[in-house]
Formats: structure tokens, C-alpha cells, sequence
């Protein structure tokens, strides 16, 4: 985009300077006659300058009121005697007023042509265009002179005069016309679309991202609006010369934060220029509203000066960084920055100062137009670099994300390794553990008795079986099921059923319908199986019970929701001094034995799985009887 702005800078650049001299450089025979009509060169001119006396006299055209008499208006009659002019097979014929103003009636021969507004009232501006005025066939006269009036009148300060006539057939005219008015007016109303289009994308751009480049621009480019708008504009609703004064504070708003844009772009910001620039800004607008208050043109051409002056100051970082940085857009800057001063001085020189033969046509608006284009190319080439750079860091984060997760897979296997190996070695000691306290425990004690000088084998027989039942359920509770609490119960009765027969005990199982459960560690299961192994070895050493009753129920509408295990016997019940609920001792014979810890195993293991635990005489057993009740609550998954 940077490459095509300044190709176009190259190739449009020469077409800046043709307007200046279109009045002029025509060729034209002896008799100052053209291939498209006459070209009429002076008037005699009756001029009106307020506060001035009248004057008559021959001017010559292209004639700038401004210049002849600056920070005044007035009124001015123009006479020209039209020679014959042949037109072509009797077709229409035509005049073309390159410029006049600022209101305008024009007669030939006595008979009205044409009116640009009404004469004395400046709600009107007829000097922003060219005109076309048709000349009827009945008022043409091919062969002889005939008298055209130009009547004007004039604002202070608002470019006023005439430019030059010509006076032909109508079609070449017309042309010709068109030609003017794509130059000045429809180039206006595309420069003024084109920077109000791209000031609000910069203005957009500045609040999405606060880039004083972009404010800059769109300050600029906005103020740059109003400028084009007045030179296509005739009817403005702001009286003159307040709308004067409004231009010209538009057009230094304009010039001078290009210039601040131009050193945005490049990243050159030395504090003293970007202070003058601001500085050259404030000077430049005082000096147009004062210029305007006061009816002091010089006041407004030092401010054009000024701004002059400080794009000039500017050029050398332009050039510098175009030249020995080498950056490709100070390449461009500068072309188009060069195109501006060139512009700005032949607008100030000729078109404003009238020096060097003086110009009708300003050049300013068609450089500045550049910078659009340069924004633009600013625009697509960040947003394809933004573009390009998040490609790129998608790439390298994608790169990124895709060494963690390799890493992270890396670390849960590394941590799943740890945690089966933590399992297994919990596991293991879990289990020497319970061969310590179950089996080892039994057979210490067999040791005791075995060891002794008459051991009783039925004491011998009782240690055996407890050990096999120790090492049984510690075998059971490796098995997978023991979340399964219907099968954890039905594999302790499997294990305990040929004891209860050999000791001729009934036992009545009523197990109801257990509902999935949460599972539970196979510790807890261990220390189910263990509490109801204590009840049990209780009933078969003290309670002489002929039949045990096993309850088991599910209670999942209380909170929380529990499973109720009940075991009743009929046996001999508790002693009087270990009975009840709250007691710690066994059942004991009428020898009454020393109480041991059976009970306060089975209470510590019952606190250990968050159980309750009651031991207390049963209620339907008149002659005795002992009621275990757990309560263990166990959520639903």
C-alpha cells in the first residue's frame, strides 16, 4: 500500500503545478481568438472600495479585488465590448467565467443573462466555481460587437474579482467547464468524503487504542472537511466573515497536525519541535480570528507563513529518516511533504501575495489529499503486521501449550506412578498392620496357653478358630466387593455359620434389601466385620444363647441416611456391673470373671468408620437377652 501512495506521488505530482497557469499558457492567434473561443483579457472597470472614492479605470484580467484593495469590500461594474464571434452552424453560444464574485448579475446588450445570488447580500458566493452562462441565439450577434456588464459585489476578505471570459460556441465551452469543475469542485467533494471517512476511522481507531497517531489524523482530517466543504459550498448558513474566520482556523488546524501526524508516523518527537508546532498552531489561529475581527489580511498571510515555516522546520527529519535510516515510509512522507511545501508556497506566493504574474487556483487541498492515502497504507500495513504477529504467536503458543501438555502428561503419570505406589505400600502396611493386631494378636496368646504346663484344649481350640477367623477376614477384605455391604455381611456369616452350628446356636438372618451405597475402604469393611465378630464371639464364650437374631435395614429417609445393624440374643445378658449402654465391661459368668476390652474394641472401631454403636439388654427378652445396634450412616452416590 506504502509502494502504490508513492507511485501515485510520483506520477500526479506534475499534475499539481498544471492548474496554475490554465488562464494562461493557451495559445491564442494575434486577434486573441481560441479553437474554443475568445479569450477576453481586460475590462474597463468601475471599482467601489468602501470607504474609498469610486474609481475608473482599465484592469486587467485575471483581477483579485483582494489584492487591489485588501480588508475592504464594495461593489464593481465590469464593461467589455465583445468582438463578432462566428459560432459554428448557428448553434448556441456561451460565456465562461473562471471566477467571479462574490455576487453577480451579467447582461449583454441591456438584456439580463444571468444572476449569482443577490447583489449586496452575502449569504451567497458565486467566486467558488466556475460559471456556464448560455447565451440565447436570439441575443448573439456574429456579426458585430456587442456590450457585456458585469455587476458584483464584494466581501472583505473572500477572494472577490474576475478571472478570465471566454466567449464561444457552447459545446467546447462546456467542456472546458467541466473540466474546471471536476478540477476544483467534484476533486473538493471527494477530498472532503475521503477525509471525513478516514478521520472516523482514525477517530475509531483512537479510542479502541488511544494511538495519538491516529487522534492526530482525525483531528486533522475532520478540520480538513470544512476547508474542502467552503470551496463548493456557496449558500453556508455562518454569515460572513465569522465563516471566514472559521475556514481559515480549519485550514491551520489542518495544516499544522499534519505536520504533528507526519512526525507521529516517523517516531521523531524531539520536545522543542513538537512544542513550535503547537506553538506555529495557537499563532496561526489567533492571527485568522484576529485577521478576520480586524479586516487585516496581513495578519492572516503571517499566519499562513507561519505554517509554512514549521512544515519547512519539519522536512529535515522526513529527509532523514528517508535518506539515511532508510524507511520506507519517511520515503513517502517525504515525497508527499515536499508536494505540500511546494503547494503551500505556490498558494501563498501567487494565489494569496499575487507575486510572480499571481495564480487563481490553490494546490494545497489536492497535496493534502496524499496523507489520506498515506494513512490508509498506515492502516493495512498495521493491521496486516497485527495480523502476521498474532499468526505467529498463535504458532508459538500453540508450540507452547503443546510442550506443557506433554510436560503435564509427563507429571500425572509421574504423580499416578507415585500414587499407586503410595496405594500399594499403604495397602501393605494396612494389612500388616491388621495380621499384627488380628492374627498375631490370636496367636501370641495361643502361645501363652500352649507354652503353660496343662494347657486346656478347649482354650487352645477357642485361640485356633479365632485366628482363622482373624486371618479369614483379613483375607476377605481384599477382595473387590467390599463396597458391597449386603456381601461383606453375607461373607461374615459364611465364615461364622459352622461355629454357630457346632455351638447348636440358631441364627436368624434378616437382612433387608441394601441400596448402592457410596463405596467405602476395605479398612472400614474390616472394621464392620470386626464389631460384629466381637458380638458374636461374645454370644458364643458368655451369653449361652441358644438362638441370635441378625437385623440389618436401610434408613435413607433420615438425615443423614444410615444403615441399622441389630443383633439379639437370648442368651444369660449383661452382668450388673458391665450392662447397658454406656458400659465397658462382657458378659461374665456367675464366677463374674474380669471384665476385658472386647467392648471397648468394638466402640473404638465404631467411632473409627463414624458408626454409633449401643449395647443394652433386649427389650422382648424377659429372662435376659443382649441388643447390639450400629447405626452407620452411609450416603447415596
Amino acid at each position: 500500500m506504502l509502494a502504490a501512495a508513492t507511485l501515485s506521488l510520483l506520477v500526479l505530482a506534475p499534475a499539481l503545478l498544471l492548474p496554475a497557469s490554465t488562464g494562461h499558457a493557451r495559445s491564442v492567434d494575434a486577434a486573441g481568438s481560441l479553437p474554443d473561443g475568445m479569450d477576453v483579457r481586460s475590462a474597463e472597470a468601475t471599482l467601489e472600495p468602501d470607504g474609498l472614492p469610486p474609481q475608473v479605470r482599465r484592469v486587467q484580467l485575471p483581477f483579485r479585488w483582494d489584492h487591489a484593495f485588501p480588508g475592504r469590500g464594495g461593489k464593481a461594474s465590469y464593461r467589455i465590448e465583445l468582438p463578432a464571434v462566428a459560432v459554428p452552424e448557428g448553434g448556441p453560444a456561451a460565456l465562461l467565467l473562471s471566477g467571479v464574485g462574490n455576487q453577480v448579475t451579467i447582461s449583454l446588450d441591456g438584456a439580463l443573462l444571468a444572476s449569482f445570488g443577490s447583489l449586496g447580500n452575502p449569504g451567497y458566493d458565486a467566486a467558488k466555481g466556475s460559471q456556464l452562462v448560455p447565451v440565447a441565439a436570439a441575443l448573439h450577434r456574429s456579426d458585430q460587437p456587442q456590450q457585456l456588464v458585469i455587476r458584483t459585489t464584494l466581501q472583505r476578505q473572500r477572494g472577490g474579482g474576475l478571472a478570465s471570459i471566454r466567449y464561444g460556441a457552447e459545446a467546447p465551452l462546456a467542456a472546458l467547464y467541466r473540466t474546471q469543475q471536476n478540477w476544483r469542485n467534484n476533486s473538493a467533494i471527494v477530498y472532503s468524503v475521503s477525509l471525513l471517512l478516514m478521520g472516523g476511522l482514525a477517530g475509531g481507531l483512537w479510542l479502541r487504542q488511544r494511538d495519538a497517531l491516529y487522534g492526530c489524523f482525525a483531528l486533522a482530517a475532520l478540520s480538513g472537511v470544512t476547508r474542502n466543504l467552503d470551496r463548493v459550498w456557496p449558500e453556508v448558513p455562518v454569515p460572513w466573515p465569522l465563516w471566514g474566520a472559521l475556514v481559515a482556523v480549519c485550514y491551520a488546524c489542518h495544516i499544522g497536525l499534519i505536520a504533528r501526524f507526519v512526525l507521529l508516523v516517523l517516531d521523531r518527537n524531539p520536545p522543542w519541535l513538537v512544542r513550535s508546532i503547537y506553538g506555529a498552531l495557537a499563532l496561526s489561529v489567533t492571527l485568522a480570528c484576529a485577521s478576520f475581527a480586524l479586516a487585516k489580511p496581513l495578519l492572516w498571510t503571517i499566519g499562513l507563513v507561519v505554517l509554512q515555516v514549521t512544515a519547512i522546520v519539519c522536512l529535515p527529519y522526513v529527509i532523514h529518516g528517508a535518506l539515511v535510516a532508510r524507511r520506507r515510509i519517511a520515503g513517502v512522507l517525504m515525497a508527499a511533504g515536499m508536494l505540500a511545501i511546494l503547494a503551500g508556497a505556490h498558494d501563498l506566493l501567487l494565489v494569496r501575495m499575487g507575486l510572480f504574474g499571481g495564480a487563481y487556483y490553490t494546490l494545497t487541498p489536492h497535496a493534502m489529499f496524499f496523507f489520506v492515502v498515506i494513512l490508509a497504507g498506515l492502516v493495512v500495513e498495521r493491521y496486516s503486521r497485527t495480523v502476521a504477529d498474532y499468526g505467529a504467536l498463535n504458532a508459538s503458543l500453540s508450540a507452547r501449550v503443546a510442550e506443557r501438555e506433554e510436560q503435564l502428561r509427563g507429571a500425572f503419570e509421574t504423580v499416578r506412578l507415585q500414587q499407586q505406589e503410595q496405594a500399594v505400600l499403604v495397602e501393605r502396611q494396612r494389612i500388616m498392620r491388621e495380621i499384627h493386631d488380628g492374627v498375631g494378636s490370636q496367636l501370641v496368646g495361643l502361645l501363652n496357653v500352649v507354652t503353660q504346663p496343662a494347657p486346656d484344649r478347649a482354650v487352645v481350640e477357642e485361640h485356633v478358630k479365632l485366628a482363622l477367623d482373624e486371618m479369614r477376614m483379613a483375607v476377605d477384605s481384599l477382595q473387590p466387593t467390599q463396597d458391597d455391604l449386603s456381601t461383606v455381611l453375607a461373607t461374615l456369616r459364611y465364615r461364622l455359620q459352622p461355629r454357630l452350628d457346632a455351638a447348636g446356636i440358631e441364627l436368624v438372618w434378616n437382612v433387608a434389601l441394601i441400596p448402592t451405597i457410596e463405596p467405602f475402604a476395605a479398612q472400614a469393611a474390616l472394621q464392620l466385620q470386626r464389631i460384629l465378630l466381637e458380638a458374636f464371639t461374645n454370644v458364643l464364650k458368655h451369653a449361652a444363647a441358644t438362638r441370635i437374631v441378625m437385623q440389618v435395614s436401610w434408613h435413607g429417609d433420615e438425615a443423614p441416611p444410615l444403615v441399622r445393624i441389630v443383633l439379639t440374643d437370648n442368651g444369660r445378658g449383661l452382668s450388673r456391673t458391665t450392662g447397658g449402654t454406656g458400659g465397658t465391661g462382657e458378659r461374665v459368668d456367675a464366677a463374674a470373671r474380669p471384665a476385658g476390652h472386647g467392648i471397648s474394641n468394638m466402640r473404638s472401631r465404631a467411632q473409627a468408620i463414624g458408626a454409633r454403636l449401643e449395647i443394652e439388654p433386649a427389650d422382648d427378652q424377659a429372662g435376659g437377652g443382649t441388643r447390639v445396634r450400629l447405626e452407620w450412616p452411609c450416603a447415596m452416590p
